[in-house]
């Protein structure tokens, strides 16, 4: 790598990597959270009609209970290709930027999801129906997986350096709006009846998907790139191997990162999963509440989940991500024991607040996330970092959170496992945190690698 003298900084740059003008951040705040919320709407309509109706409408031959279990399993596949989308995003991101990776990231989601929205049934075209629904779910996960590190980069790298959970939280956000979208619009389509929405009905929030991508495109066109990559970018210090330089020197980092997130996301899965829709929907089951009913109250929550999301972003900045995360764990351990005894009751109302309590923790270990992760690796390769730490948390928290949920249902009768497992990713992500220092405010532009790549985990002095 060489490097230019700092008079070759582009015009608007300080020498921390941020951006002056207000209106430059507001636009990027603006970006992040339609682009975000976008894509997540695509990725959880998925997972609500997996819980739904996929199992009846791509796996029935399998018999009632392993469809549900093959439909779920569908889910979490897309999470073994995320890792796959974070290579390539953090790559491309770590050499040729953010800005351009967010917007294939977002046309490939779009693609993905107008598309199952057309997908023929079993009974239409027998096994080839379901291997194509794993291959669209496949493009979603790739294109997940890219999405989240460069929506947080652009976010954060763009703050004021007193501010930066606060806009971090942008990004975080997207994923709580894109559940209340997703959640209000299946609850609409299935207001005329079940059997209407099991015939055609589910195929209409997929298909709005089209609308969705042209706006979150129009929108990120008008982005301006990230200083720090632009700012690296001027003094040709890109990394020429991002991945490679990662593992070879913060692979433990991004193990313990990945835990952080893993705790959070297991958790959150069981409504953004459709667990918590299926089960308590079941016909069969201890609680049969009517769908609307129940994406009602889903919907309530994805309000509540962004209003702890944007709190705990704001909380960040006043005393530290880890400290923030360490009361997000307690909230959201209170959450975990108080969800299915609150859905069981069978009343409608202690369902909604079930939901709803939960999504303080959710909110809190999930707001700080993106300031947190951007401060934890070196500039030259941000992007791989906080993209492949996001993409292994993500399969080791919420890619078969569901699956495992359904089945420890089915195993065990009852919904205790559920708790006790659930109970026990919470405590692994209070761990991971508890392995890491606070880094709240470490600059963040090239001139500062040698401190950024000093090991944030205690009792190491290397990563």
């Amino acid at each position: 790598m060489s490097a230019q003298s700092p008079s070759a900084i582009p015009d608007g740059f300080t020498p921390t990597g941020t951006i002056a003008s207000p209106t430059d951040r507001r636009r990027v705040v603006f970006a992040t959270v339609v682009g975000t919320t976008v894509e997540w709407y695509d990725f959880f309509i998925y997972a609500f009609a997996a819980g739904l109706v996929f199992g009846q409408l791509f796996f029935a031959p399998a018999g009632d209970g392993f469809a549900q279990i093959l439909s779920f399993f569908t889910v979490g596949i897309s999470f073994l290709f995320r890792p796959l989308g974070a290579f390539l995003a953090g790559h491309f991101g770590d050499k040729y930027g953010r800005r351009v990776v967010l917007m294939l990231t977002l046309v490939l989601m779009g693609v993905a999801t107008t598309l199952v929205g057309l997908l023929p049934t079993y009974a239409m075209i027998g096994l080839a129906a379901p291997i194509l629904l794993i291959l669209l779910r496949i493009m979603q996960g790739i294109s997940a997986g890219g999405e989240w590190g460069g929506a947080v980069l652009m976010a954060v790298e763009h703050a004021p350096k007193s501010k930066r959970s606060l806009y971090g939280a942008s990004p975080q956000i997207g994923v709580p709006l894109g559940l209340l979208l997703a959640s209000g619009v299946m609850a609409l389509v299935n207001l005329p009846g079940e059997a209407w929405f099991l015939e055609w009905g589910w195929r209409i929030p997929f298909l709005l998907s089209v609308v969705l991508i042209l706006v979150g495109y129009y929108v990120r066109r008008r982005v301006e790139e990230s200083p720090v990559f632009a700012e690296l970018a001027e003094r040709r210090e890109q990394t020429r191997m991002p991945i490679v330089e990662l593992f070879r020197k913060h692979a433990l980092l991004v193990l313990i990162a990945a835990l952080v997130f893993a705790g959070n996301n297991a958790v959150g899965y069981m409504t953004t999963g459709g667990f918590v829709q299926r089960y308590a929907t079941d016909p069969a089951g201890p609680v049969g509440l009517p769908n609307a009913e129940v994406l009602g109250a889903v919907t309530v929550s994805g309000v509540s989940w962004l209003v702890f999301t944007w709190i705990a972003g704001w909380t960040g900045d006043k005393i530290g991500r880890r400290n923030t995360y360490l009361i997000g764990w307690v909230l959201q351990l209170v959450g975990v024991f108080l969800l299915f005894p609150l859905v069981n009751t069978g009343d409608i109302g202690m369902l909604t607040l079930g939901v709803v309590i939960l999504t303080a923790g959710l909110g809190f270990t999930y707001g700080p996330q993106a300031a947190l992760y951007t401060e934890l690796f070196p500039a030259s390769i941000r992007f791989s970092g906080v993209s492949i730490s996001y993409a292994i948390g993500a399969i080791l928290g919420g890619a078969f959170a569901p699956t495992i949920a359904q089945a420890l249902v089915q195993q065990t009768g009852s919904t205790d496992a559920v708790t006790w497992y659930l109970a026990g990713m919470t405590a692994l992500g209070l761990i991971a945190t508890l392995l890491l220092k606070d880094r709240s405010g470490i600059p963040l532009g090239p001139d500062h690698e040698a401190e950024q790549a000093k090991s944030p985990i205690y009792g190491l002095s290397k990563a």
